[in-house]
């Protein structure tokens, strides 16, 4: 099965269509009369709807079992054809699109199985995607920003020498996979001073985004917080918490991480763990929906 350990945790809603032709008027009349020597055709279809929405993970065997908050399947009588209507919801790490397909096309052979002996015509014309929401691609992952980033590696060890950056450099992958380039790439010591001096340098040069990695735990030489808090005229709680609930749901140690966001004019910046493991968890958690912030600054009237 594919990995979705990394994905977030959003609400997914898929609406997906089928249709089921018949060879006369008077099969829809029966339908409609409940006169279908089977029963009543409607309900025992919908029943086989949402049993197979429920069960779409027992048979696609690349569809993960999920938590199906809802299902509304409903039916649009029409001359020569009964059009289905299935919409799933969940809250949950992948969409439901293929369960809300499962359900039409199961709903449409039910009715098949049931109108078959009254009608030798009836056929099933249609079953697709309506529509569908949540994930990332419905918060800014195709949107273009033009922004300038720039990522920052804050530790002795890795200034010095004797160690490798691996932390920045899965930084800048993940950005770049986002259609995001990072102009500036710089390691320095985790150092207060070295780490204002970098930050206010990139201000200066209006740099947009500025991400730093290393420094957030509570060693001693770990002050990568207090060179950038002091720098932030306004902290953003919200994305702190998202990133460390993020990381408490993979290991126990994510509550030992002291990552900070903030703006410092419109300078967005974010101070997150030196792990190769908490760095990309951090960029999972948050991106690509924290760069609606920019929307924001550029005059977006939220909610309108």
């Amino acid at each position: 099965m594919v990995d979705i350990t990394h994905k977030i945790t959003t609400l997914r809603i898929a609406t997906a269509k089928a249709i089921v032709k018949v060879g006369s008027p008077e099969t829809i009349q029966a339908v409609l009369d409940k006169k279908v020597p089977k029963g009543d055709v409607l309900e025992v279809a919908r029943t086989a709807g949402l049993f197979a929405v429920k069960n779409t993970a027992s048979v696609i065997p690349d569809c993960h079992p999920m938590p199906i908050e809802y299902t509304g399947i409903h039916f649009k009588c029409l001359k020569n054809e009964i059009q289905i209507e299935v919409t799933v919801k969940t809250i949950y790490k992948t969409g439901v699109e293929v369960e809300a397909m499962h359900g039409a096309s199961i709903v449409a052979l039910t009715m098949y199985d049931m109108l078959k002996p009254i009608d030798k015509n009836v056929e099933i014309s249609t079953v697709k995607l309506v529509n569908k929401k949540g994930g990332k691609s419905d918060f800014g992952a195709k949107e273009n920003y033009n922004l300038t980033v720039a990522v920052i590696v804050c530790s002795d060890s890795v200034s010095a020498g004797t160690k490798e950056d691996a932390s920045g450099k899965v930084i800048t992958e993940k950005l770049e996979k986002l259609g995001l380039v990072v102009s500036q790439y710089d390691i320095i010591p985790d150092d207060k001073k070295e780490i204002q001096t970098s930050i206010l340098k990139l201000c200066n040069q209006k740099t947009d985004l500025v991400i730093l990695t290393g420094g957030t735990g509570l060693s001693h030489k770990d002050v990568t917080p207090e060179a950038v808090i002091p720098m932030l005229d306004r902290r953003i709680p919200g994305i702190e918490e998202a990133i460390r609930s993020y990381g408490q749901e993979r290991t126990p140690y994510a509550m030992l991480s002291r990552s900070v966001v903030g703006f410092k004019g419109d300078i967005l910046i974010m101070a997150l763990p030196g792990s190769v493991g908490g760095a990309s968890e951090s960029i999972d958690a948050v991106f690509p929906s924290v760069l609606h912030l920019f929307k924001l600054l550029n005059g977006l009237d939220h909610g309108k």
